[in-house]
């Protein structure tokens, strides 16, 4: 994505300094720092694990993608401080506590999994062969992840196409809930991915961007890499989905996922659910786009199985914004004794999903056409 005409990934590993010399450098992770948009864009360094866990944890960083490839990136930071002999178990206490920091994202664990398994096949080789191996484990891991947002673009683009070409050059109304684009990961996004693709396609889009309480991830993220693409869209509260869908002005509705079941139920952010019935109820397609690393092929039903995070009260007790005189402050918004809670996932049930929108094709939300594109799962596990 193009910022000011610079393209940028969410996250990446910062090049050494030409005079830097490899045993003198020590690499730093660097990210967009998503608390301070849309009022400030800056990029922090990310020096340890201890780094990594805290963006993830108070979501400097956020969106299922993006926090896998965090992860990925976590891990090989630990690797940078462990030494060769407690190497291991310095690296299983890293993956405990990634895993710890946000428990709904399968994109976490399962890049947490992913870099123990490849360091566990080097136990041979020496602590530098092993940095090296997570290095480039890490940043595969990132490089994949925009891969197959890309390719969900690609394959949503038909969806998006195909509902134009019945439009007669109205534009065509797309509403998503919470940021599901480039910031949710290495690049391109999951459900932004096609809107981008129709846009730079030359398809007449605008997009119904859900505020996203309680923390506004869609006022303050999904608004502004629209606006930094140059995509039509309006700002819309949570509960004005449904009044859309009734008078017709909701063409489509895409979200992304947090962690989706071989059966298709799929858990994104809180409010999702209510979306989902409202368009069952006014015929509106529903469709969930998400790269494979999304998938949890363990789990059968997302109602009974899917962890779902609960964080901190303040979030609903309290919003920051930006006041008339420029200056960024939070304020409660509640009475002082009054209390929240404050869940952030909800899970959709497969039948009221129209497809899945996934790097390699779209398929219903099925055991059976999930399978039919993800084959080599099909007795379980992880991707």
């Amino acid at each position: 994505m193009k910022i000011a005409g610079r393209h940028y990934r969410t996250i990446w590993l910062k090049e050494p300094e030409p005079s830097a010399s490899a045993s003198s450098f020590k690499y730093t992770v660097q990210i967009i720092n998503q608390l301070k948009l849309p009022f400030e864009f800056e990029i922090l360094d990310l020096h340890n694990v201890d780094d990594v866990c805290k963006a993830i944890k108070d979501m400097f960083v956020r969106g299922a993608g993006l926090i896998g490839a965090a992860a990925g990136f976590g891990m090989y930071l630990a690797a940078l401080e462990s030494d060769n002999e407690a190497f291991y178990k310095n690296m299983n206490l890293a993956a405990l506590e990634l895993k710890k920091t946000r428990p709904t994202a399968s994109n976490l664990a399962w890049a947490v999994d992913r870099m123990m398994s490849m360091l566990q096949s080097a136990k041979a080789l020496g602590l530098d062969k092993k940095r090296e191996i997570a290095r480039q484990e890490a940043q595969a891991i990132a490089d994949e992840d925009a891969l197959y947002c890309k390719n969900i673009g690609l394959h949503g683009l038909e969806v998006i196409r195909n509902i134009a070409q019945k439009k007669t050059g109205e534009p065509v109304h797309i509403l998503t809930h919470c940021n599901a684009g480039w910031l949710a990961f290495v690049d391109h996004g999951s459900a932004l991915s096609p809107v981008y693709a129709a846009f730079d396609s030359g398809i007449n889009v605008h997009v119904w961007v859900d505020e996203t309480r309680p923390r506004n991830q869609g006022a303050s993220l999904t608004a502004w890499e629209l606006a930094q693409h140059g995509v039509s869209h309006d700002l819309i509260t949570d509960n004005a989905g449904g009044h859309l869908m009734q008078h017709g002005l909701v063409d489509l509705v895409i979200t992304g996922a947090d962690r989706v079941t071989r059966r298709g139920d799929a858990a994104n952010k809180i409010g999702t659910y209510l979306k989902a019935l409202a368009a069952k109820e006014n015929n509106v397609p529903f469709y969930v786009a998400l790269p494979s690393s999304t998938f949890d092929f363990s789990m059968l039903d997302g109602l009974k199985e899917i962890p779902i995070e609960e964080r901190d009260a303040s979030e609903v007790r309290f919003i920051s914004g930006k006041t008339i005189n420029n200056i960024i402050e939070t304020v409660q918004i509640c009475p002082d004794k009054t209390g929240a809670r404050n869940w952030g996932f909800d899970v959709t049930p497969a039948y009221l999903i129209s497809g899945l929108i996934t790097e390699r094709g779209i398929c219903c939300a099925n055991e059976k056409e999930i399978l039919s594109l993800f084959p080599e799962f099909s007795n379980g596990g992880h991707i």
